[in-house]
C-alpha cells in the first residue's frame, strides 16, 4: 500500500545519551490530517525533522522513513536523493523561515526553486506565469494584497500564511507544520489552522501538524498521535482521546486543556475499526 508517510523502527539518541525517539512505528495515509501532540521535550519537533530528512536517525537495519513512496532515510543514513524527495515535502516552521528583506511574493516563489535552473534562482528571474501562481497562492491564504511588501512588515500570522503559500506553490504532497501557531495570538492561530485544514480538504494534501494547543488538535485534526518521552502513547481518533490519557501526558495542565477544548468529562468509547490501525492507547 502506498502511504504518504511510513516510519519503521525509528530511534534517536542525542550525544548526551537522551533517548529522544524510542522505536517509532507510524503510517499516515494519503489525504489525512494528523495532529502530533505531547508535552515539551516529548520528541515532536525531533520526529518532524526526521520526517523531512533534516537530521538522521540512529543506525539500525530496520530503521526507515518514506514520504510519498520515496525513501527519506534508511538505516540511519539520509537518502542520497534527499533534495528531490524534499521537493514533495512542504515544511512550515514555527519561526516562518522567510527572508525579511525580500518581498512576500519572492518568498513564496522560493517554493519553485527546485523546478528551475540555479541561475534563475540566483537572479530571482521568474516568469509572469510563476508570479501569477504566487499571487494565486497568496489569495488562497488571504494576504494577496501584501505581495509587494517586505516580509518583515507582516504580522506573525501573515508571515505564517505566506509560509503556507510557499508550500502551495511548491506543490508539496505532504505538509509538515512544526508548531505553526506556537507564537501566534488566538485569532491568527485559528486562521492558520483553518487554512491548513482547507488545503487538506480541497487539495487532498496530507498534513501533519505538531501542536501544544490540544484544543486546536481536537478541533481540526481527525487523527491524533501523542508522544510521551519519545514513545507513541496514543494513535487514533481525536474523538477518542480520553481525559485520562491527557492527564497522563500533561499532568495538572490537563483539566485546563479539557476546559479549553470543551470536551465532556466522560471517556468516549474507542472505535477499533479506525483505518489507521489500533486506536487503543499504547504504553511505552
Amino acid at each position: 500500500m502506498h502511504h504518504a508517510l511510513r516510519i519503521e523502527q525509528l530511534n534517536k539518541h542525542f550525544a548526551n545519551g537522551k533517548h529522544a525517539l524510542n522505536n517509532i512505528n507510524l503510517t499516515v495515509a494519503q489525504g489525512e490530517m494528523v495532529a502530533l501532540i505531547g508535552a515539551s521535550g516529548s520528541g515532536k519537533s525531533t520526529l518532524m525533522r526526521h520526517m523531512a530528512g533534516l537530521v538522521s536517525a540512529d543506525a539500525g537495519p530496520g530503521s526507515l522513513i518514506e514520504v510519498d513512496g520515496c525513501c527519506v532515510q534508511q538505516g540511519g543514513r539520509v537518502h542520497r536523493n534527499i533534495r528531490q524527495v524534499r521537493a514533495r515535502i512542504g515544511f512550515v516552521f514555527q519561526q516562518f523561515n522567510l527572508v525579511d528583506r525580500l518581498p512576500v511574493q519572492v518568498n513564496v516563489l522560493v517554493g519553485l526553486l527546485h523546478r528551475m535552473p540555479l541561475w534563475r534562482g540566483l537572479l530571482r528571474w521568474f516568469t509572469e506565469q510563476e508570479r501569477a501562481q504566487a499571487i494565486e497562492a497568496l489569495q488562497r491564504v488571504g494576504i494577496a494584497e501584501c505581495h509587494a511588501q517586505r516580509a518583515s512588515t507582516l504580522s506573525g500570522g501573515q508571515q505564517q500564511r505566506a509560509a503556507i503559500a510557499r508550500t502551495l506553490v511548491q506543490g508539496a504532497k505532504v505538509v509538515l507544520a512544526d508548531e505553526p501557531i506556537a507564537s501566534l495570538d488566538p485569532e491568527s492561530s485559528r486562521k492558520v489552522m483553518e487554512i491548513l485544514a482547507r488545503i487538506n480538504r480541497e487539495d487532498r494534501c496530507t498534513v501533519i501538524v505538531s501542536l501544544h494547543q490540544v484544543d486546536m488538535a481536537l478541533k481540526y485534526c481527525p487523527r491524533v498521535v501523542a508522544l510521551n518521552q519519545g514513545c507513541v502513547v496514543y494513535d487514533g481518533p481525536a474523538s477518542a482521546l480520553t481525559p485520562d490519557l491527557l492527564r497522563e501526558l500533561y499532568g495538572v495542565q490537563a483539566d485546563e486543556i479539557l476546559a479549553d477544548a470543551q470536551r465532556p468529562a466522560t471517556s468516549p468509547v474507542l472505535v477499533p475499526s479506525a483505518p489507521w490501525g489500533s486506536p487503543v492507547a499504547q504504553t511505552a
